[in-house]
């Protein structure tokens, strides 16, 4: 079991779910609790390398913990939970923190501390720039940047560290239409494994959306959640066009906020 990390051991014997893939995550009836607030229940979950998963409902349904719990950032207080520990991870937030630094070196900084020389994590840095359309913004401080090319250069960020998984908390959010485009380009480019020097295979991608046009086109797979349960887990078609709990059918119709 070197090339996984078992927070809390699976049981021996296994029903009889598809187990050709191995699982990148693995979540079985798990909780996660702050306080008093339940923002995760019983939540099953199996993500296989490839997918493209879109986390959907209302605001506080808990796309952000989940999101959270499988990058490692919460902890879950009840359940089963296996990570790869041999794939790496990036996350990215609805608002990526920038340092105040140049965009360049906000992409080197996070490669020399992950062990790469100065040097080397400065050139690479410059592909990665390259790869979502931000060289001539090299020299400029992160923080005058516009959100949509901020939220590029977090892609640049996580794209230089070559992550076999993708994790994108509301990554559109607060970007005016064209921004959109931009980074679902991007991202679409990622998980497929498109782009000079990127990873050689396609990226794992899980992401939370209010957008459910973006998810149409970005998802191959829909978690709608409600009040921290998983109450529909379906093929994108399946969701857009099949039967649902009437929460999730009121949510798709834009009927719920």
């Amino acid at each position: 079991m070197s090339a996984r990390r078992v927070d809390e051991a699976l049981p021996a014997t296994r029903t009889g779910e598809a187990c050709a893939q191995a699982p990148l995550f693995e979540l079985q009836r798990v909780d996660v609790r702050y306080g008093r607030v339940q923002a995760l229940s019983a939540v099953d979950l199996r993500v296989v390398p490839g997918e493209r998963l879109a986390l959907v409902g209302a605001n506080g349904s808990g796309k952000s913990t989940l999101l959270r719990v499988l990058n490692g950032l919460a902890v879950h207080t009840a359940g089963q939970l296996v990570r790869d520990a041999a794939s790496r991870q990036a996350m990215l937030f609805q608002r990526p923190f920038m340092l105040r630094a140049s965009a360049l070196n906000n992409v080197a900084l996070g490669l020399w501390l992950g062990g790469v020389p100065w040097q080397a994590a400065r050139l690479q840095a410059l592909g990665a720039l390259r790869r979502v359309g931000l060289l001539d913004a090299a020299a400029q401080n992160a923080r005058t940047l516009s959100g949509g090319q901020q939220q590029r250069l977090a892609l640049a960020r996580a794209w230089a560290r070559r992550p076999d998984v993708l994790l994108l908390d509301e990554p559109t959010a607060s970007l005016d239409p064209h921004a959109k485009r931009e980074v679902e380009t991007l991202m679409a480019d990622f998980a497929a494994g498109h782009g000079a020097g990127g990873p050689a295979h396609p990226v794992t991608m899980v992401f939370s959306s209010h957008n459910l046009g973006q998810v149409k086109r970005l998802a191959s797979r829909v978690v709608y959640l409600e009040h921290g349960r998983v109450m529909a887990d379906l093929p994108v078609h399946d969701f857009f066009h099949g039967p649902l709990p009437e929460a999730a059918r009121l949510f798709v119709k834009g009927e719920m906020v």
